[in-house]
């Protein structure tokens, strides 16, 4: 019997495998390697619910996703992990919902970096890892700076590329990227910043006010093109590819090349100046922030391109999703413009249905059916379970997870409905809501110590307009009680008023 790594104590100790699993594990993972199927995660930033053709979107071109969703399935009531981006990330990583999850809201970290997440969290690269898998990161990480317990590195991936901090993100022309532990620089000299101003006397309609603002290299091309040779390194093993890309929040950076399919329009696009605050002025805010995503579509059929012309296309899973909603940054991202959520109420930050439901596609080819769509309801606390699921893990499903296996859903079988999908947001004024089946419960402004519940029924109501709490008093009792249940309060990120941490221990922000 094999030695136990640090991982696998980890793993005893959480309960998710026995010594016997242990040695299953390394023995038959490695028997397997030749037909276990490749996992790559593309992961968005800020992408909104209608932001994709396939999801409605009219404005906007994505045709490699577009072509995506033909080739599989559409998740229509697919939820992300929080309404901002480390918690979310945090519950894809952990398969834990936020009132369990170790991470809940963004917490910045000096000199830089977010809150880590502690050794002890035992996340989907870990266990792919044990599995057998090549593991690689590359695009924004976000949960855990250089040298915390919660760098990459340390949690299970063998190689990380991109940033590691949120705000260093906020530039796409930046100084440097982090390739594992060592700074890379890169050719822009200046870096230009994500929060930046007009200079005095800079005239916003003249264009070349706005030169200052463009830089020389661009950096999702370069995670793009370690993300592909990570690909063409493991062509030959099984491989989890993480590709948390930076697109596309803002600051609105793109190459000038890539704004001409969209100024010509006649959109009246108005410059963004940054004169009340928000990222780096643009003088075509909505050509921008719709080439962001056109260059996100064109990363997206980069690695598609690349699985194909390696023939790793049919033992692929591919799985797209964003992270949250849609920026509410309206003079930055005009989203009654591209109308980014559709029908949902909400955005970035809300835990009404445009801030938390998420455009997410599947393809596996021969498992997941072509052309398919499915209105389960689903979450990234899923895709842990789901992924062991697919590859035949040993355990399928760690105890420890909040989630459910989608296998049967994706591969078109008859699936029980999920027991409850629970959020718990402590940012935006404090928030919480429960879904059961057609219902969902939705908390507001608990910081100020508001406990009341909205009731919504999402199946006839999807926009979240109608209250209907004081006509079911019975089941606004049973999905209070429920999400009472799923919290566990935390000192770093209290939910108040139910959470009351001492001082020292409250998030830093």
């Amino acid at each position: 019997m094999k030695r136990l790594t640090s991982l696998d104590q980890r793993l005893l100790i959480c309960g998710l495998i026995s010594v016997l699993d242990i040695v299953c594990v390394t023995e038959g993972a490695q028997a397997a390697d030749s037909v276990r199927p490749n996992i790559v995660f593309i992961l968005a930033d800020d992408l909104g619910y209608r932001e994709l053709g396939s999801f409605g979107q009219q404005k906007i071109r994505t045709p490699h996703l577009d072509t995506l969703a033909t080739q599989g399935m559409k998740l229509t009531q697919h939820y992300c992990g929080n309404a901002v981006c480390a918690p979310s990330r945090c519950v894809l990583m952990s398969g834990l919902h936020p009132g369990h999850a170790h991470v809940r809201d963004n917490s910045e970290m000096q000199p830089e970096g977010q809150k880590p997440i502690p050794d002890s969290t035992v996340t989907l690269a870990e266990l792919l890892k044990a599995e057998g898998y090549a593991t690689g990161a590359f695009g924004k990480w976000g949960l855990g700076g250089l040298g915390s317990e919660g760098e990459p590195l340390r949690q299970g991936f063998d190689r990380f590329f991109g940033y590691n901090c949120q705000r260093h993100a906020h530039s796409y022309y930046p100084d440097s990227l982090w390739s594992d532990n060592e700074r890379i620089p890169l050719r822009n000299t200046p870096p230009i910043p994500g929060h930046a101003k007009l200079a005095d006397g800079d005239d916003p309609l003249d264009p070349h006010s706005y030169d200052r603002f463009k830089g020389q290299e661009y950096a999702p091309d370069r995670i793009r093109a370690e993300a592909l040779r990570f690909i063409d390194q493991h062509r030959d093993e099984p491989f989890f590819l993480y590709y948390p890309s930076v697109l596309p929040h803002v600051a609105l950076h793109v190459p000038d090349a890539e704004l001409q399919p969209y100024t010509g329009l006649g959109w009246n696009d108005p410059p963004f100046t940054a004169a009340k605050g928000g990222y780096t002025p643009h003088f075509t805010p909505r050509a921008a922030y719709a080439a962001m995503i056109s260059h996100l579509d064109s990363d997206v059929g980069a690695v598609l391109q690349r699985l194909r012309d390696l023939g790793l296309e049919d033992n692929t899973i591919v799985i797209f999703s964003s992270d949250n909603g849609t920026t509410h940054l309206e003079q930055e991202v005009d989203y009654e413009f591209f109308s980014s959520v559709g029908e949902l109420r909400g955005l970035k930050g809300s835990l009404y249905e445009g801030g938390v439901r998420v455009p997410t596609l599947v393809r596996w080819p021969g498992h997941v059916k072509a052309d398919a769509s499915t209105d389960f309801v689903s979450g990234f606390e899923d895709w842990m379970p789901t992924i062991l699921d697919a590859i035949g893990a040993t355990p399928q499903t760690p105890v420890a997870t909040d989630g459910i296996s989608l296998l049967l859903t994706l591969t078109g079988k008859d699936q029980p409905s999920r027991p409850f999908l629970y959020r718990e947001f402590p940012g935006y004024g404090g928030q919480q809501t429960i879904r059961i089946g057609d219902w969902k419960a939705v908390r507001q402004g608990m910081t100020r110590g508001n406990i009341n519940v909205e009731l919504y029924n999402i199946t006839t109501d999807i926009g979240e307009q109608h209250n209907v709490a004081d006509e079911h008093a019975d089941l606004v009792e049973q999905l209070t009680k429920r999400m009472a249940e799923e919290h566990h309060p935390s000192d770093i990120f209290p939910l108040r008023p139910f959470d009351q941490p001492a001082l020292k221990n409250r998030a830093v922000k």
